[in-house]
């Protein structure tokens, strides 16, 4: 018996060797492995061309998970061992509690996880679905189904698709919504980290409730270890990765943050890449805040450039990620992580009138437009008016476990797409004018998007739009100033009405 558990007990050395290395806190690579322009699915840009850099191209520590077979499953990665089916939704308070008394597998030791541990979980593989749809057909959840169970939300029950968020045992310094004590959880239907209320909070319907996935092992998971180095570059020792103590000072868009990092020369190295999301989430410091620490939300070690938000008060921007967040018929908006307050312009449901709040906490991770002008974006966008600043800054990491990777799968939009573009590329003010003709002729319906899409980046615009001003809003489902072939009117625009919608969180 004695001669079992030593042998048992060198097997767990081994396997906690293979997955940890010099390391503790292993980044598991996102997941995504097909490359993106501002707009469309594209095949792999080469070295010096527009695009070049972003996360398909890299190929970082691979999930690897093992299904115990007793309903847990093991991330050999991380060395976390999780159960692999979410407990029925609960608040916050009941998730915290109730971990002590799991016993899923026969185990003990089970906890809330922090939400850099539920967020080793999440994959960029996902779709983004349209918040207020009910179709699920066709989209793919944040996180490997495979393994863990997963489920939309349930319309019968009143909820949306989007209502799959987890719970956590990160709780925000400052509060939300005005007021809410906040807790930081993931959202695997939807890819996005937000500050979610927890107590006495002023949902509609009362204190909102989470699906819950207890995770035990690998306490040190989640846990930085940074070491300046004294050349303007931090070295987190958990995770192996190589930072830049300063970041860009200056905030660009998508394309051109790929562009900084991959031909930046900084502290005696070229191999700076743009950071995947997941990467870049690994250093956000949950226990700062701007409204607490009157800080970014980072450690100090780190400097950081303070912007002036939109109400014109000191605040830390957002940076972008080399991940792009797609949804089902596009790739136009790309990842980011608040490290200052996470704003959003906020309807009051009576009145109706705006007011701009910390919505999702410092720390969130949402996403915005890769190019664009965002002053189109005056009340922001989303269910809870989320700000949209399209130029953001940057800082590059180095090292780690990425790896390039040269290619990938073939484009889905590629044989539809390329033609097409080849074409208003070569003939844009002839697109134009045919435009102009079809408007005058009446036609309507039927492949909407290229009938009014003028300058061919797969969506229409408020500007682009030829019907009145209030019917673009109300076809507008997902509320991000786009129109697309999914959200087409069945008939001319003159003939569709409708009212705005009170938009709950996500």
């Amino acid at each position: 018996m004695n001669m079992m558990k030593t042998l048992l007990a060198l097997v767990l050395v081994c396997v906690m060797n293979s997955w940890a290395g010099s390391v503790t806190y292993p980044i598991v690579d996102t997941g995504q492995i097909r490359c993106y322009s501002n707009t469309l699915e594209i095949e792999y840009p080469q070295a010096g061309r527009p695009y070049f850099g972003q996360d398909a191209q890299y190929n970082g520590n691979q999930p690897s998970y093992k299904d115990n077979g007793d309903g847990t499953i093991s991330d050999l990665m991380t060395g976390l061992m999780w159960i692999q089916k979410p407990l029925g939704k609960m608040t916050q308070s009941q998730a915290s509690v109730g971990a002590a008394k799991c016993k899923v597998g026969g185990y003990s030791g089970w906890r809330l996880p922090t939400i850099k541990e539920l967020y080793s979980l999440i994959v960029f593989s996902g779709t983004d679905p349209d918040p207020m749809g009910g179709n699920t057909s066709g989209l793919k959840p944040f996180i490997d189904n495979r393994y863990f169970k997963f489920q939309y939300g349930n319309s019968s029950k009143g909820e949306r698709i989007i209502d799959s968020q987890f719970a956590t045992s990160t709780i925000y310094k400052s509060t939300t919504m005005g007021g809410n004590k906040t807790m930081f959880g993931v959202n695997f239907a939807d890819g996005r980290i937000k500050g979610y209320p927890v107590g006495n909070s002023r949902e509609p319907r009362g204190e909102k409730t989470y699906y819950v996935l207890y995770v035990r092992e690998n306490t040190m998971y989640g846990r930085n270890n940074f070491v300046d180095n004294g050349d303007g570059t931090i070295t987190d020792k958990a995770t192996g990765l190589t930072w830049m103590k300063a970041d860009s000072g200056k905030q660009m868009n998508w394309a051109q943050a790929l562009k900084y990092a991959e031909n930046l020369k900084y502290a005696g190295h070229t191999d700076w890449r743009l950071p995947n999301a997941k990467e870049l989430q690994s250093i956000v410091d949950y226990t700062r805040c701007p409204d607490v620490t009157s800080s970014a939300a980072i450690d100090p070690v780190f400097d950081v450039t303070p912007i002036k938000n939109e109400e014109g008060k000191k605040d830390y921007a957002h940076y972008w990620t080399g991940t792009t967040h797609a949804s089902l018929s596009r790739g136009s908006t790309g990842v980011y992580i608040a490290f200052g307050r996470g704003l959003g312009f906020m309807s009051d449901r009576r009145s109706g009138s705006k007011t701009l709040m910390d919505v999702h906490g410092a720390g969130c991770q949402r996403s915005d437009d890769k190019s664009g002008d965002p002053s189109r974006y005056s009340q922001g966008r989303g269910p809870q008016g989320d700000v949209v600043r399209i130029y953001n800054m940057v800082r590059c990491v180095r090292s780690g476990a990425a790896e390039p990777r040269t290619s990938g799968p073939e484009p889905v939009l590629t044989r539809a797409s390329r033609p097409r573009q080849r074409q208003q590329q070569a003939s844009g003010q002839q697109f134009g004018r045919m435009r102009q003709g079809q408007r005058a002729r009446g036609q309507s319906g039927g492949n909407f998007v290229g009938r009014l899409d003028q300058d061919g980046d797969g969506k229409v615009s408020r500007s682009e739009f030829d019907g009145p001003s209030q019917h673009f809003s109300h076809l507008d489902r997902n509320n991000d100033g786009y129109l697309s072939e999914d959200e087409a009117p069945q008939g001319p625009p003159n003939q569709q009405n409708g009212n705005s919608r009170n938009r709950p969180r996500r």
